[in-house]
């Protein structure tokens, strides 16, 4: 599927090739229709959980609570802000059209696929390996408290399962063919979607590349 490779960069797992102007476009119509599409579904899921459950819509929840909902929507803002100061929002949809198109079509992830850098682990990488999704999932969650929505901690629920069992383990498999032990020092210092280190002599070099 991937004839040449120009620079390659971390997503929330995966990496980027440089393609030609009508993929990009490609990737910048796909990738936010896929993403709205795959949200909207859990969040469908959610109320239909809800509504099968006979639990209510809005559960009273306390304004300090609610204060705290905003506060992880906040969070979640600047964890992207974070994010894009490493990552242009261009190259973050780029990648991630190809690491979703390639899981979808079952693509073979080849040992090393041409790349001899070392892993550079920069910005919100150095706390967890995947900080687009824990972004995601604080907004969720977030907006559920601060409207008071039952329905949107079940979308969390069905984000965090599906990240976590279905997508993540791709991402990773992808950098652990692209990276090879670099990548496998990094998954035993960083969590996927906890900051906090784990306790391990290994260590990823931080290098000057763009990631």
């Amino acid at each position: 599927m991937i004839k040449r490779f120009g620079w390659l960069m971390m997503t929330g797992g995966g990496y980027q090739t440089t393609k030609t102007p009508y993929e990009r476009r490609r990737a910048f119509i796909l990738v936010p229709i896929i993403v709205l599409v795959v949200i909207g579904t859990f969040m469908f899921l959610g109320y239909l959980i809800t509504s099968l459950f006979r639990i209510p819509l809005q559960l009273g929840l306390s304004p300090p609570i609610r204060l705290l909902g905003a506060a992880l929507v906040a969070l979640s803002f600047a964890l992207w802000a974070w994010l894009f100061q490493y990552r242009r929002p261009t190259d973050v949809l780029t990648s991630t059209y190809w690491t979703f198109s390639k899981m979808f079509s079952r693509a073979e992830l080849k040992q090393h696929l041409g790349r001899r850098e070392r892993l550079a682990a920069r910005g919100p990488y150095k706390l967890v390996r995947h900080p687009m999704y824990l972004a995601v999932l604080l907004s969720i969650v977030g907006w559920g408290l601060l409207l008071d929505l039952a329905f949107l901690f079940f979308a969390a629920l069905l984000a965090l399962l599906w990240f976590n069992f279905v997508v993540m383990p791709y991402e990773e498999k992808e950098l652990l063919a692209l990276f090879g032990r670099d990548y496998e020092r990094y998954m035993k210092r960083v969590h996927r979607l906890i900051p906090v280190p784990r306790s391990s002599t290994s260590s990823v070099e931080h290098e000057n590349d763009t990631y």
